[in-house]
């Protein structure tokens, strides 16, 4: 009887009195996470190029305006994940790929105010200072508002949801600006070249 209590403790414990010897040691590298990582890069590669070849298609030369601005963005994130010493995980190139959208949504609200003043017979500066003012509200609510759910996430997150949110919020703000100020100034730039042409999106 005793013995059977004893042997019970044992099994409870966990630790079984007999001596282990080591057979075979095998060492399995990440191949798993390493082929989602890339299998996540290649979509973000493939969504990139589909959006950059239907910005050119629909919006012509507007359209490179704003893949120069997405160009410029990507570039921002990866120069501040860089000094931020962040790693870039699986999360983080989901975020990434939002942040493609949601760059080029920014764009297209604009562009598309743009187009509604030109029907207008308005001239291209002030059809381009129309849509922008007009564009601004909208690009900022839907930016603010996802920024806001990002730092809670940060705040609140960890692990892989912190990289999601890091990146993320990192590209909402690249977004921001690189939609709302460097795709202004090429469009006054343009202007400025050709004041009195006339000018479609």
């Amino acid at each position: 009887m005793e013995e059977a209590r004893e042997l019970k403790i044992v099994l409870k414990s966990g630790a079984l009195p007999i001596p282990l010897n080591i057979i075979q040691n095998t060492t399995i590298g990440p191949s798993l996470g390493k082929d989602s990582i890339q299998k996540g890069l290649w979509a973000g590669i493939i969504g990139f190029i589909a959006v950059f070849v239907f910005m050119i298609i629909y919006y012509k030369k507007a359209g490179l305006i704003a893949n120069a601005a997405l160009l410029l963005n990507l570039l921002f994130i990866l120069g501040a994940m860089a000094a931020l010493k962040a790693t870039l995980t699986l999360p983080g190139i989901a975020g990434m790929i939002l942040i493609i959208g949601m760059s080029i949504d920014a764009n297209v609200i604009i562009f598309e105010r743009i187009r509604e003043e030109l029907s207008k017979e308005r001239a291209p500066r002030s059809a381009v200072d129309a849509g922008y003012k007009k564009a601004l509200r909208t690009i900022l609510d839907a930016n603010i508002t996802t920024l806001i759910v990002a730092l809670i996430l940060f705040q609140f997150g960890s692990g892989p949801l912190r990289g999601f949110a890091t990146t993320l919020s990192i590209g909402i703000l690249a977004s921001l600006f690189t939609a709302i100020i460097v795709t202004r100034i090429i469009f006054n730039l343009l202007i400025a070249g050709r004041p009195r042409k006339k000018m479609s999106i």
